[in-house]
């Protein structure tokens, strides 16, 4: 068994991890997630530390291995912080506003949208331009924050558009006369 490269995850105070085959369980402060791993890797827990080894140097077992680990720690970390998306509207008139806890979106449509949120999954607008994703699933707030995107994904012309904070828009000259 070799575990080349791949450094223990550390378990923080008050948060308990479950470890079944083809199973991790990780319940802590912000809630409780649980995820399918591949039966092959081999997840170990020794005091506040949780190893993950491969059972060969192949290829797909060495890919397995970072995926595993990180999906583990990616849940350690959301149960203990959590996770959240910025994304920016920009355009005159767009505007998010938040209607009870569905996200309004004023982007240019004729009729406002309105995305519900996922399970564990809350929206925030700290400013009518800004909007806020948070969870503790990492992969759902990414979901999430690409939809919100897809509403009116920003344009090379003029820019207008939602974008995750501190994406570059590569701009386009318009026709010339």
């Amino acid at each position: 068994m070799s575990r080349i490269g791949k450094r223990p995850i550390e378990v923080p105070a008050g948060v308990s991890v479950s470890i079944d085959p083809g199973r991790v369980m990780v319940n802590g402060p912000l809630g409780e997630l649980h995820q399918q791993v591949p039966q092959r890797m081999k997840i170990e827990q020794a005091d506040t530390a949780i190893n993950v080894t491969r059972p060969t140097d192949r290829g797909d077992d060495r890919a397995l291995h970072g995926l595993t680990r990180t999906l583990v720690a990616n849940m350690i970390e959301g149960v203990t912080k959590g996770f959240e998306r910025k994304l920016e509207i920009q355009g005159v008139g767009y505007r998010a506003a938040l209607r009870g806890t569905s996200l309004e979106l004023s982007v240019g449509y004729s009729h406002p949208v309105v995305i519900e949120p996922r399970q564990g999954i809350s929206f925030e607008v700290p400013t009518p331009t800004e909007i806020v994703v948070k969870g503790i699933d990492k992969q759902q707030v990414g979901q999430t924050a690409a939809e919100i995107r897809q509403v009116r994904k920003p344009e090379p012309y003029k820019g207008k558009g939602i974008r995750y904070e501190g994406e570059y828009v590569r701009r386009k000259v318009g026709k010339r006369a």
